[in-house]
């Protein structure tokens, strides 16, 4: 594990970088979603809990296989947290989820891996329930998005065709829209927001 990993892999220290960006990146699923309608919310690759303040009003699972941000989040926050393995995680049928968030996990994961994972998180959706995936796009051409895309920890940065192509296989779309954030008005890092529904 390359320095960065392990400092990255530190609460404190994930939740420092990440907290200027967080509201920005998720912005597309509160412009989409009321949450407040959420019933049963799985969060996948949770983290130290960085979204879990907007599912206050539902039944709420955050997993990660980070024991360390796992220990973290249920010290900060009233909600269930464990440390699972999302290819393998199952519940009983009565025990599915509305609102599935995938939040920047995906660009962690190899292709065969991500496929085994939508696969097993299609089956954990209700019948009236939708996925959402917030994901880091690899940008075609030459620019700082891709600089960063390229030099981010996550070693599986997709072009956003490919994360249609990856994301239609197991999940019927809803909504499928390309954004962008960054900072002093330059856009930093090309982002693709996917709402689905299982395929039935």
């Amino acid at each position: 594990m390359k320095l960065i990993d392990t400092i990255m892999s530190l609460p404190p220290v994930y939740r420092l970088w990440m907290a200027p960006f967080a509201e920005r990146k998720i912005a597309p699923i509160l412009a989409h979603n009321d949450l407040r309608r959420a019933r049963r919310v799985l969060d996948v690759g949770c983290g130290p809990g960085t979204n879990t303040h907007h599912f206050s009003s539902a039944e709420y699972l955050g997993i990660d296989l980070n024991e360390r941000y796992i220990q973290d989040a249920l010290s900060r926050y009233d909600k269930r947290f464990i440390a699972a393995d999302v290819a393998k995680f199952v519940v009983a049928p009565d025990e599915r989820f509305d609102f599935i968030l995938v939040n920047s996990f995906l660009h962690h994961i190899d292709n065969p891996t991500t496929t085994s994972i939508l696969s097993n998180l299609s089956k954990l959706l209700t019948a009236d329930g939708h996925i959402h995936i917030l994901e880091l796009v690899l940008p075609e051409s030459a620019s700082m998005a891709r600089f960063l895309a390229l030099s981010d920890r996550g070693k599986f940065p997709r072009p956003r065709e490919e994360w249609e192509r990856l994301f239609g296989e197991a999940f019927e779309p809803v909504v499928f829209e390309p954004y962008h954030f960054g900072a002093a008005g330059f856009a930093l890092w090309q982002m693709v927001y996917f709402k689905g529904r299982a395929r039935t």
